[in-house]
């Protein structure tokens, strides 16, 4: 699958990367010190070698306001890394200076190991680790999810079937995969088998439709997070109209969201002024619904 050449370009040449670390204090006399900003590369969150995030704390970063922004990768649920989704980070340091940021990697799907559910369910062991460390971390646990192609895929499931917690407050969906009963998957002779081999069927009930269940614009309810989709009209990976029907299923639900469609494909070739709306939005919706007031 191809990389978001659209963060590549659009990021990556307007924004020019913070400091990326700096030493943390020694001095424990008080919690009212200013913390330093701090980066934690390569974090573990579980046993696999994959299980793995980078972190990045803003200084004077408090448990009462720092909330926290997580990046989703794409690749096809096969491939891929965190490092493709490097090139948002001096943006969102840029933008939103005060919230956290953390670029996860998962454990991607081969013959031995099903992409569903355990991708799911490697989002929710670095939210509830970063949760249970929030203390020692100084953050606030309410979360946006960003993802990209497949990485957008999960974020939109964790955040409607597996979230119970209402800890993602936003999602932003970046050219991903929402119904997999759209004729374009359906349709594909090969699909069955594919979707059998990212399926771990011991995980579901039986007579499961896996099709359904793994398809978040048919998990849509009243306790889906507002969300934003970017779509391109000419996606040779993803349809439009999957971005269509997961429209639909967030209108009819009265979710708060918006849906963008730009003249191009998978991310890769949209306007310079798309890439800026893109931005735009992202950074809205942040200060929106997951805004960070430092005067509490």
């Amino acid at each position: 699958m191809k990389h978001m050449l659209l963060f590549y370009i659009f990021f990556g040449i307007f924004f020019l990367n913070t400091s990326c670390s700096s030493d943390s204090s020694e001095n424990n006399d008080g919690p009212e010190l200013p913390l330093a900003a701090e980066t934690f590369m390569d974090v573990p969150y579980g046993d696999n070698d994959q299980q793995r995030y980078d972190l990045y704390l803003p200084a004077n970063r408090s448990t009462e306001y720092t909330k926290v922004i997580i990046l989703v990768h794409g690749g096809g649920w096969t491939e891929g890394d965190k490092a493709d989704m490097d090139y948002i980070i001096p943006f969102l340091k840029s933008s939103h200076p005060n919230h956290a940021i953390v670029n996860m990697n998962y454990i991607l799907a081969n013959l031995q190991t099903p992409a569903f559910p355990n991708q799911f369910e490697d989002i929710q062991a670095v939210i509830s680790k970063l949760f249970n460390e929030r203390v020692e971390l100084q953050i606030n646990p309410e979360f946006a999810l960003i993802g990209a192609s497949a990485g957008a895929h999960l974020s939109l499931m964790y955040d409607s079937v597996y979230d119970e917690d209402d800890k993602v407050k936003m999602v932003v969906d970046i050219v991903g995969p929402t119904d997999f009963t759209d004729p374009y998957y359906s349709e594909n002779p090969n699909f069955g088998f594919l979707l059998s081999a990212l399926v771990d069927e011991s995980a579901y009930p039986t007579n499961t439709d896996y099709a359904v269940a793994v398809s978040p614009a048919l998990q849509i309810s009243n306790t889906t997070s507002p969300t934003l989709l970017f779509y391109g009209n000419a996606d040779p990976l993803v349809p439009l109209t999957n971005g269509e029907r997961l429209n639909t299923a967030l209108t009819n639900a009265n979710i708060e969201h918006n849906f963008s469609v730009y003249e191009g494909g998978h991310g890769d070739n949209w306007s310079q002024a798309d890439y800026l709306d893109v931005q735009n939005q992202i950074s809205s919706y942040i200060n929106s619904y997951l805004e960070v007031n430092t005067e509490l």
